[in-house]
Formats: C-alpha cells, structure tokens, sequence
C-alpha cells in the first residue's frame, strides 16, 4: 500500500473519530463545553493539514514521474517524403536549436553556427521563441500549480481575437391544427470574442549558477515562471475584471450567475448549499464542481444534514478530491472568504469557462543589466484571456451584505 493511500485512510479514520467525539459529548442543545470545543478543533486541524501534506505529496510524486519520462520517443510515423526522408521539424523543435538555446542562456555558446541556429527562431522584437521541448515543460508546470486550468477548457490562437458563438436563445415547437401553418420559431446566436492579455516576470540568477553544469537551469526557471505565472493567471481567472486582464468567473459583470444569497454575512447553512446546489440546472450538475476558499472548507466540515450526517465526505483514493452532496471540492486562495457581499462558492461546470492561450510563450536573456553584480536577467511572458462563454453553466453564493 503506498504512503499516499495510507495518508488518507488515516485521515478519514481521524475525521470519523471527530465526528464521532462532537456527537459523544454534545448536551441537549447541540453544544459543547469550551474544553471539549477547543479538543475538536484541534482533531479538525489535523485533519486539514493532512489533507495539505497529501496533496503536497501527490504533487512531488507527479512531479517524479514527469522527471522520469524518457527524454526521447520512439518514432511511429511512416515515412511520409520523397525518397523515405523524414519530414523536417519546425525550427524550434530540432535537437540543433534546443542545445543551442540554452548554450545561449548559459553564455557557453562559442561556435558561431550556433548563433546561426538561433537566428531561426529570432523574431522582429529581439526576443526568442522557446525551443518546443521546453514549452511542453511549462505548459505542465502551469497545470500543477494552476487548478483553474485543469477544470476549464483551454484553447491556442495564433493571432488575433478568437469569436466564439453562443446560442442566445432556442426556438421552440408548438400544437397546431391539422392544416394550420407551422411557426416560426428560430435560435438567435451571439458573439463573444477572446483576446490575448500580456502577463510577464522576470528572473535573476548568479553566474556561478549558470555556469554550474550541476546546477539544473531549465528545471529551476521552469518551476520559477510556473509558481510566478500560475498564480498570477489564477488570480485573474477567478477575480478579473477584464481590464488588462482575463475576466474572472466571479467578476460583476460576464462572471457567474447567482444562485442563493445566504442570510448572513459570515456563515452558511446546510440548506443554502443545497439551494446552491440545485440552482444549477440538472446538465451541467453532472459536471460541476464546487471551488472555495480554504477558510470556507473549515465551516462547511461542521454543516450536517437533516439525519445529522456531515456534509463533508473525506476522499479515500489518491487523486481523488474531496466531495460535498456527492460532487468534487477544490480549493483556491484567490476565492473570497466569508464576509459580506463576498462570493465565497462557486459551483457549476467550470469546462464553459475558457482559456485562451496565444502561442509562443517568450523568453530572452539579459546580459549586460545586471552584469555589475554578477547575475543575468531572464525575462518570460505570454498572452493569454479567459471568459465565462456560459454564465448560467456557473453558479455562486453570495454572502449578504454586511
């Protein structure tokens, strides 16, 4: 039995023997004693920070076995050229440029042709586009540390806004009489467009460090730029407010729908988040999940039913999320806590909220900037948007207004 699994059976035994610890010693109002409260938060605790350290766990064994790919795939394609050639490779996808980019990115190229090569993925701003294999990398580094983009959906563009279609409204049938004229009835579509908002961070590293061929230089920039950028573009795809930025799911305008304001400004009931539940339509239940803060979590641990069973049901498989009324849980910092106005859940199919990623990611070195203290510069940005295409695909609870 792996570690991970043994973790979270022996975080749900805890939560059970909580459970079990509230019901044993509540009196006749539902309440228990200062002592008994403060024993029961402690046992909650624990069972938050495990969940915590089996994510952190789960992320490290993802992340070995990404490290323990093979470098190289086997070829499967059928020669497809004249005289059974391969097809070429775009420039930046050859083992030539990849070698020569971060020969440059070390200051180790001395040959000339090397330069040569690189001048093939030069564009008209001086700046370079990353070699294909290093792209694959952090567009995986971005998906470890951004949970928004495993749920919604992501697209590439290559230039220029992308129009999405949306049906507005639906025509309907209607009864007539024999003879009688048939209706008129048609769908009415709408446009909504995506386009690309710059997102940019910038690295220092020591010259011993890069010239240290111990040291692992794509590795370390790649999980730098993914903690940097995925946090960056997390925050903007749930709070957003589409100036210079994505538009959030939650913001005022293009955001989610509501689906229950809850009766007070700092807590929730069990029969609001059933009232959250089933104001999404039955559709898009089937893929909906619900998203909140962390802090949020903690008061929902607590909600019971009508039969006196908690809410909260502590997953048992490795991967697997936790649930509420049978649906995944996620949880994001950038998701407001509770507090009046605030929108503190989100639940719905987040797939209608989409992604667009314009291609080629940018990454240039710095020299001469920094060379008076001995470290190098590297700048990294991309283009990206992101819209809720649905907003009735998407429903949150907002706290009344303080």
């Amino acid at each position: 039995m792996s570690e991970i699994r043994k973790m979270r059976e022996k975080r749900v035994k805890l939560w059970e023997t909580a459970k079990a610890f509230v019901e044993s010693r509540q009196d006749a109002n539902g309440l228990l004693s200062a002592e008994d409260s403060a024993a029961y938060d402690k046992m909650e605790a624990e069972v938050v920070e495990m969940g915590k350290t089996i994510e952190r766990m789960e992320r490290q064994e993802a992340l070995d076995l990404e490290l323990d790919r093979p470098t190289a795939r086997a070829i499967t394609d059928k020669p497809n050229t004249p005289e059974g050639k391969p097809a070429p490779k775009k420039p930046t996808a050859t083992d030539e440029y990849n070698s020569a980019f971060w020969r440059v990115m070390r200051d180790k190229a001395v040959h000339p042709d090397v330069y040569n090569v690189l001048r093939i993925g030069e564009d008209e701003h001086g700046g370079y586009l990353v070699p294909d294999e290093y792209q694959r990398t952090l567009i995986e580094a971005l998906q470890e540390q951004n949970i928004f983009r495993q749920l919604a959906h992501v697209i590439s563009t290559s230039s220029g806004d992308r129009k999405i279609p949306v049906a507005v409204s639906k025509g309907t049938a209607a009864w007539i009489d024999e003879n009688a004229a048939y209706p008129e009835s048609d769908d009415s579509f709408g446009q909504i467009s995506i386009s690309a908002y710059k997102l940019a961070t910038m690295i220092k590293v020591s010259d011993e460090l890069l010239h240290d061929s111990v040291f692992d230089v794509p590795s370390y920039i790649a999980r730098e730029f993914a903690r940097r950028i995925g946090a960056a573009e997390e925050e903007a795809f749930f709070v957003g407010d589409g100036a210079g930025k994505p538009t959030g799911i939650l913001s005022a305008t293009g955001g989610a729908e509501i689906g229950v304001t809850a009766a007070s400004a700092t807590a929730i009931t069990f029969d609001e988040v059933m009232d959250l539940y089933y104001s999404l339509r039955s559709p898009y239940r089937r893929s909906a999940v619900f998203i909140m803060n962390d802090s949020t979590v903690k008061a929902l641990r607590k909600l019971k039913n009508g039969n006196g069973d908690y809410i909260w049901q502590p997953s048992v498989t490795a991967g697997t999320p936790d649930t509420i009324l049978n649906r995944p849980v996620y949880t994001s910092a950038f998701v407001p806590t509770l507090a009046g106005s605030a929108k503190p859940i989100l639940f719905g199919d987040m797939n209608y909220y989409w992604i667009a990623d314009r291609e080629g990611r940018r990454f240039q070195r710095l020299n001469e900037l920094y060379a008076p203290n001995g470290q190098v510069g590297f700048l990294s940005s991309e283009r990206v948007d992101g819209k809720l295409i649905l907003p009735e695909a998407v429903k949150c609870l907002q706290m009344k207004a303080a």
